[in-house]
C-alpha cells in the first residue's frame, strides 16, 4: 500500500502500462487533478496527431477510433477523443473535454464532462462523471455519480489521512485509482480519492480519501479488504 501524501499521486493511483493516451498525458503531473486544467487544449493537440488509419475525425475537435461503436443517439461535444473498441450506448452524452480510452463502456444516460477515462473503464448506467480521472478498469455502478462543485462554491481541497491538498479548482470531482469499484447510487463528493482496488458500498456518500485496498462501508467507516 502506498503511504503518506504520495498515495494521492499519479504514480500511486495509475499503474497502467505505458502506451495509453491517458497515461501518456497524466504522467507529466504529480497529482491527477492538475491534468484537468489544460485538458481541452491537450485534446485538440493530441487529436491532430492521431493516426488517420485508426481514428476518424467525425466533426471539428472530435476524434473517434474506427473500431469504436457509437450509438446514433449518443452526443459528443468537442473536444473529445474516443478510443478503440469503446462503446457509447444510446443516450450517452459527452459534454466536452473528454478523453475516453480503449475498451470503455459509456452507457445509457451517462454524462461525461472534463474527464479522463483510462482503458477498460465502465460507466454503463445513469452515471455523471465531471472533472474527474478514472483509472484502468475502474467501474461505477448504476446511478453512481461524481459531485464536482461544493455547495458554497469554494475551492475544492483533497483531504486524506496524511494531510490536505488544495487543488486550486472550483470544479474537481473524483480521482479513482485502477480497479476501483463504486457501488450503485454512491456519491463521490468534490475532491474524493478512491485508491487502487478499493471499493465503495452502494448508497454511500464518500468524502475525502479511501486508501488503496480498502472498503468504504459508510462515511467514516473504512476497513482493509481481507
Amino acid at each position: 500500500m502506498s503511504e503518506g501524501i504520495g498515495a494521492l499521486t499519479v504514480e500511486a493511483l495509475y499503474r497502467h502500462p505505458e502506451g495509453s493516451l491517458a497515461w501518456n498525458y497524466l504522467r507529466a503531473f504529480r497529482y491527477p487533478w492538475e491534468a484537468l486544467e489544460g485538458l481541452s487544449e491537450e485534446l485538440y493537440r493530441l487529436g491532430r496527431s492521431l493516426s488517420r488509419e485508426e481514428y476518424r475525425q467525425v466533426e471539428a475537435g472530435v476524434w473517434v477510433a474506427r473500431t469504436a461503436r457509437v450509438a446514433p443517439t449518443a452526443v459528443i461535444t468537442a473536444p473529445a477523443i474516443i478510443g478503440a473498441e469503446t462503446e457509447l450506448r444510446p443516450g450517452a452524452f459527452l459534454r466536452g473535454s473528454t478523453l475516453v480510452g480503449r475498451r470503455c463502456v459509456v452507457g445509457n444516460s451517462t454524462e461525461l464532462k472534463g474527464c479522463i477515462l483510462f482503458d477498460g473503464v465502465q460507466v454503463p448506467h445513469y452515471n455523471y462523471v465531471g472533472d474527474s480521472v478514472l483509472g484502468y478498469q475502474a467501474h461505477m455502478g448504476a446511478g453512481a455519480v461524481t459531485s464536482n462543485v461544493k455547495g458554497d462554491k469554494s475551492l475544492v481541497a483533497v483531504r486524506s489521512p496524511w494531510g490536505t491538498l488544495e487543488t486550486g479548482r472550483k470544479k474537481c470531482g473524483a480521482m479513482l485509482g485502477d480497479y476501483a469499484e463504486i457501488g450503485c447510487h454512491a456519491v463521490l463528493n468534490p475532491g474524493s480519492v478512491v485508491g487502487v482496488s478499493s471499493r465503495v458500498y452502494p448508497l454511500v456518500s464518500v468524502r475525502g480519501t479511501v486508501p488503496e485496498g480498502c472498503i468504504c462501508k459508510g462515511e467514516g467507516v473504512i476497513v482493509p479488504i481481507k
